[in-house]
């Protein structure tokens, strides 16, 4: 940690402007492995893939792994796949792909560098030889405007089987960002690009700050002999196996505790002084085991206002035990229904007071919580709710559910907002694994509810979720705020197609397009063909310097657009020896996918990055 702190504070030390890129590769950079891979595996999970498919798909992988095959020749072999496939059903997949698979491999460390950048008002962006597909909705999870990859053809809505050449990779990498460069009056000289291999030699060397992140033992040879800066993530990707060990230890901790408990139950006969005991002492053992570390400010507000409602944003399995080390005692919850089935830890939670709902029937789940109202006035306990109802995808917060704000109002009791940073580090959403980490945890004073009012209940909603998103350094725009309540009591916006339709940046038809109709930019009589188009894209406003902690993890949730191009020239096959310069290409706006499928399977999309 020491080590990432020093690279954190060489981008803070940097000067200042939007003319000093950060680009960013994809696979093996920003997240661990390669999203190529999750794409195949989920394709033969789902049956998506014919054998000979499968056969095809494998052979082409072990003739490029081999040096038998380049890279314009793997995406060709998966291009080939995908003729007829609707573009629209394969943004679809990404988004899929990006919930289950991805969003639980992008690197904390990575998350850091990106806003340390961003506080210095540098230029970011994502330069990858992977396709928009892939990329989309971790840029716009990170708020990276621009996004430069390689580009299958497509027509009327639907991909051709071919690619646009030249690729984005080698050389044709350099074409990329030398056109973001001029399109941005980019100074290369002083930008930094960060990438895992040796493919992307070329860029590299292009730029004046090259800075390998995780290489592969070509590029760490080669930056060991220029000196270039180095490092290595160990924070996503492939456990080890004490790993597995702390992961299986900390989550039985809760039953080792639990037994603790029993002689304190048995010789006093208080359920719940054996229950504070055992809370307090899971939080210790479990965050020892895990290597969570944690840096608390406003501590003495966990206790000024008892009993009382406690919010918190929900990233992580690990906030259960950060929660218990915090409170520990006096406390009972409200959890999903599916834990209720977990064999003895589901028990021991409903021992301790936690309330298991169904979180897709609103109102079994307010009914369920009327035992809670009970507890907080004749018990005094206070109550542990996460309003977003589920656990998030990445740092930026969800939106806020009404059942905590009512339950607040009706038993007369004030609201401590618990904001949790970066629980997401040890575990975030899917991940099985813990792993250490430092984890920022603000406590926030108590808000009055007292003047709390059903007809007000959406001001006050918005009011709190505002407070949490200050504090997470994320965007309060009054339209975000309003969409929080709009649902109703119990809304949870959570699918795919929500989301896409309401935080999507606008996309840009990135291939080559055939209309029958003459694209909205050009309008030239008598002609109705292919249009070669120049990239739309925006200035990126200067932005003043941030004050950022060692622990950089401050997101914005601005919506922001993913500008991408591909360098299109006459050049050999090859992306690695094209050397002409692309012609830019002026693209048509576009809506943002449905929620529709295509009827057939999007196929494989195999890229190294």
């Amino acid at each position: 940690m020491a080590k990432h702190d020093s690279h954190l504070q060489d981008v803070l030390n940097a000067p200042e402007g939007p003319h000093i890129a950060a680009l960013f590769d994809f696979d093996g950079t920003i997240i661990a492995g390669y999203s190529a891979t999750a794409i195949l595996k989920e394709k033969i999970k789902r049956r998506e893939m014919t054998a000979e498919e499968v056969v095809e798909t494998a052979n082409v992988m072990a003739q490029y792994a081999m040096g038998n095959m380049g890279f314009s020749g793997l995406m060709t072999g998966a291009a080939k796949f995908m003729k007829g496939v609707t573009e629209d059903s394969y943004f679809e997949f990404g988004e899929e792909l990006y919930e289950k698979h991805i969003a639980r491999k992008v690197y904390p460390e990575a998350r850091d560098l990106i806003e340390a950048h961003r506080a210095k008002g540098h230029t970011i962006a994502i330069i990858s030889s992977a396709t928009i597909y892939q990329i989309e909705p971790t840029a716009r999870d990170l708020d990276i405007e621009h996004v430069l990859c390689s580009q299958y053809e497509v027509e009327n809505g639907e991909f051709t089987g071919n690619i646009i050449r030249p690729l984005c990779f080698g050389e044709g990498k350099v074409l990329a960002a030398e056109e973001l460069a001029k399109t941005y009056k980019l100074n290369l000289d002083r930008s930094y690009f960060y990438s895992d291999s040796y493919d992307d030699i070329e860029l590299l060397e292009r730029v004046g700050k090259p800075r390998p992140l995780n290489p592969n033992g070509k590029l760490r040879e080669v930056a060991m002999e220029r000196g270039w800066p180095l490092q290595q993530f160990d924070s996503r990707g492939q456990g080890k196996p004490v790993d597995y060990l702390r992961t299986i230890y900390a989550t039985g901790s809760l039953v080792g505790a639990a037994v603790a408990s029993l002689p304190i139950w048995g010789l006093t006969g208080s359920q719940r002084e054996a229950m504070n005991f055992s809370t307090g002492l899971f939080g210790d053992i479990a965050t020892a085991l895990t290597g969570c570390e944690l840096e608390v400010t406003g501590e003495e507000n966990l206790w000024t206002a008892r009993p009382c409602i406690f919010v918190f944003n929900h990233q992580s399995k690990a906030d259960v035990m950060i929660l218990a080390k915090l409170i520990r005692k006096d406390m009972g919850g409200v959890g999903k229904k599916e834990i209720r089935d977990t064999p003895i830890i589901g028990k021991l939670m409903e021992l301790a007071g936690t309330v298991f709902i169904d979180r897709a029937d609103g109102r079994s789940a307010i009914k369920a919580m009327e035992p809670l109202i009970e507890a907080i006035q004749v018990d005094r306990k206070s109550i542990v709710i996460a309003p977003e109802g589920t656990r998030t995808l990445s740092p930026k917060l969800g939106p806020f559910k009404k059942g905590a704000f009512h339950m607040a109002m009706q038993a007369g009791v004030p609201m401590v907002p618990i904001v949790i940073h970066n629980a997401g580090d040890i575990a975030p959403k899917n991940e099985f694994l813990m792993r250490p980490a430092r984890v920022r945890v603000e406590v926030l004073p108590p808000v009055d509810t007292s003047d709390w009012s059903v007809k007000s209940i959406n001001e006050h909603v918005a009011e709190v979720r505002g407070m949490f998103l200050k504090a997470l350094g994320q965007d309060t725009e009054e339209e975000a705020l309003e969409a929080l309540v709009s649902g109703g009591a119990g809304a949870n916006v959570k699918d795919s197609k929500s989301r896409r339709s309401t935080k999507a940046p606008k996309r840009t038809a990135g291939t080559k397009v055939v209309s029958k109709r003459k694209p909205v930019a050009i309008q030239k009589s008598g002609v109705e063909k292919t249009e070669v188009r120049k990239p739309v894209t925006r200035k990126v406003a200067p932005k003043k310097p941030a004050a950022v902690k060692a622990s950089v993890t401050k997101n914005t949730v601005a919506k922001k657009r993913v500008t991408r191009r591909a360098a299109k020239s006459t050049s050999n096959s090859s992306a690695r020896t094209a050397t002409a310069k692309p012609v830019p290409r002026k693209l048509t706006q576009a809506e943002p996918a449905t929620k529709t499928r295509s009827k057939k399977a999007a196929a494989t999309a195999s890229a190294k990055k």
